[in-house]
């Protein structure tokens, strides 16, 4: 039987990954808006990219945390 962790630990790796260029991508539109529309877009960006940064890696470890 194959180990699971390395796709595992490659599927949380790559949530980090896409919160953290989500996250950078909603401060660099909040920064170049010059309206408050896109402003207000980039802050629930970086809010929603921060709250994936925070709750996924660790639902997806419970997830797969294996019964002892």
């Amino acid at each position: 039987m194959s180990d699971p962790a390395g796709p595992r630990w490659a599927a949380i790796t790559g949530v980090r990954i896409a919160g953290s260029f989500g996250a950078v991508l909603g401060v660099i539109l909040t920064g170049r808006a010059e309206t408050t529309g896109p402003k207000v877009l980039g802050v629930a960006i970086v809010l929603a990219a921060l709250w994936m940064l925070a709750t996924v890696p660790k639902a997806l470890a419970a997830r797969w945390r294996s019964p002892q």
